[in-house]
Parts: structure tokens; C-alpha cells; sequence
């Protein structure tokens, strides 16, 4: 077993979890409702941890990195994050159905990897599954509630989703390494994940009077994983890091 590709993978889906985390979180004090302001900070604490998940892993198995550091103290190319995550909160219709795409992705890896041959990371995967499908019935419950409500309420998911669905796709770019975890029965080819992506967001777009856009490209949004980000991310991580950023080495 490559540990180059366990390390690659993990990387992969910490950053994206710790990103994620972060934008979710920026709803605090701001969610529409007092319901939404609460579900945003809980699930953004979801992601949160189960980047720190992924870190200790990496630091526990494989002897890579401390946690924080890792989270903390790198520069934006060492990210390997999907640009998806990066992008600022904007209206509550753009965080809504980034949220969607986004859960719906990792509940499809999540179950793929935990039916993979690297122990350590399925029994993790199991464990992550199950607050994972809480976020998944916040976003159906609210996408087909305002889908199908006010004419104003569906044009403005719609425009979401018209703009976010392309970047998605980045969230299944392949690596150098995705076709030996494949042989090895770690994880699927991301092809093969996202064509049940793809099948399982249509089926809840189209309870929500919705309608998927025709995306041409679905590399156009690539780059994410080989360290090439949005002008985004790098600001977020100064926000993110500032505290930690004072010192480094400091003990709390």
C-alpha cells in the first residue's frame, strides 16, 4: 500500500472539510432565521472536526504533521482543497445549495471509503457517516421547502445553482494517485463517485423545482487539488490563521 496516496487522500478531504468548516461558520450571528444561524455553526463545527479527524490520522498512522499545524500553517498552494469551498458565503441561496453539492459529495465518498480495504480510514469513514447525514436532511428539507415555495425564493436557488454546480465537479478532479487508491480498494475512481453524485443531486434538485444546468466543461474548475486556488482562499486563510498566527509554538 502506497502511503504517498493514503497521505494525498486524506489531505484531500481534511482541507476540504477545514474550509468548508470555516466558510459554513461565517453564518454565525447572520443566518436568516435563529434555526439557520444555529444549524450553519453546528454543521461548520461538523466539518471542522472532521478535518482534525483526518489531521490526527495522517499524524497518528501515518506520521505526518501536527493537527494544528497543519491546519494553521500553511500557505495556500499547500492546500489541496476543491476551489467550491473557497468561495465567499454570499446570499443564504448561494451557501444553501453550495452546502447541497457539497454534502452530498462527501456522504458519497464517505460511503465509499468506509467499504474500503485501509482500515484506519473506513472505520473513521463510518463514524464521520453519521453526523454527515444530518447535513444532508438540512439541505433537502430547506431546498425543497424554498424550491417549491415563492417564485423569488426558487429564481434565487436557481441562480445558485447555475453558478455552483459547474464548480462542483472540482470536487472529483483525480489525482496521480486516485487510480492506484482504485486498485487498491481504498476508494472508487472519482468518475465512478461522481456519476452517483450527479444521479443523486438531480433527484433532489428536481424535487425542488429546479433544474440543473448543462455544464460543458467539467474540468473548469480543476486545480484545486494540485495546489492552484481561487484569490479567495489565500484571504481566508489570514483571517483563519491570525490568532494562531501571534505564535506558533504556543501551547492552549
Amino acid at each position: 500500500m502506497n502511503i504517498d496516496a493514503i497521505k494525498d487522500l486524506l489531505m484531500r478531504v481534511a482541507d476540504d472539510d477545514l474550509v468548508m468548516g470555516h466558510r459554513n461558520s461565517e453564518w454565525t450571528g447572520l443566518g436568516p432565521i435563529l434555526e439557520e444561524d444555529i444549524a450553519f455553526s453546528s454543521m461548520a463545527q461538523d466539518e471542522v472536526g472532521h478535518a482534525q479527524a483526518y489531521y490526527t490520522l495522517l499524524q497518528a498512522v501515518l506520521g505526518y504533521g501536527d493537527p494544528d499545524q497543519l491546519a494553521f500553517n500553511r500557505k495556500a498552494d499547500a492546500f489541496r482543497c476543491a476551489k467550491i469551498v473557497e468561495y465567499p458565503i454570499g446570499d443564504y441561496a448561494f451557501s444553501l445549495v453550495r452546502h447541497m453539492l457539497y454534502d452530498i459529495a462527501e456522504s458519497v465518498r464517505l460511503e465509499a471509503m468506509s467499504r474500503g480495504n485501509y482500515r484506519p480510514l473506513s472505520e473513521l469513514a463510518k463514524k464521520l457517516l453519521r453526523e454527515e447525514r444530518y447535513h444532508f436532511l438540512h439541505a433537502q428539507t430547506w431546498l425543497r421547502q424554498l424550491g417549491n415555495a415563492t417564485e423569488e425564493a426558487n429564481n434565487r436557488l436557481q441562480t445558485a445553482l447555475d453558478e455552483l454546480f459547474p464548480m462542483a465537479y472540482g470536487l472529483f478532479e483525480p489525482t496521480s494517485f486516485s487510480s492506484e487508491l482504485a486498485a487498491e480498494g481504498i476508494l472508487p475512481l472519482e468518475s465512478e463517485l461522481e456519476k452517483i453524485w450527479e444521479s443523486n443531486v438531480e433527484d433532489l434538485v428536481s424535487q425542488s423545482g429546479l433544474k440543473l444546468p448543462v455544464v460543458q466543461d467539467k474540468t473548469a474548475y480543476y486545480g484545486g487539488r494540485q495546489g492552484l486556488h481561487t484569490e479567495h482562499l489565500e484571504g481566508m486563510l489570514r483571517e483563519m490563521d491570525e490568532v494562531f498566527a501571534i505564535d506558533p509554538t504556543a501551547t492552549w
